[in-house]
């Protein structure tokens, strides 16, 4: 008998939130900034609240930008973004 291998599968933490929803809740210097890096391939993976309001993490790749709620980008944010791994049994 040949034993299967089971691939593991990351999943982010909580389910993926719906794009217009995340969209709704940024404010209007955050929306702009999402634009403008959508341009490079940019995309908006989830909004954190921090101490100073809330914060829009996207992802390009396997880089990371971080807008502010004044809308100010960082592209090169000291993020770790956390996974876990779920055994895809079928």
């Amino acid at each position: 008998m040949i034993k299967s291998q089971v691939k593991p599968r990351l999943e982010s933490r909580k389910a993926v939130q719906d794009l217009s929803v995340m969209w709704d809740q940024l404010s209007l210097a955050q929306k702009f900034s999402v634009s403008s890096l959508g341009k490079f391939g940019y995309e908006l993976i989830f909004i954190r609240i921090s101490e100073n309001g809330k914060i829009a993490i996207l992802q390009c790749n396997d880089g990371l930008a971080v807008i502010s709620a004044d809308g100010d980008i960082d592209t090169s944010p000291d993020v770790t973004i956390r996974q876990f791994c779920v055994d895809n049994i079928a």
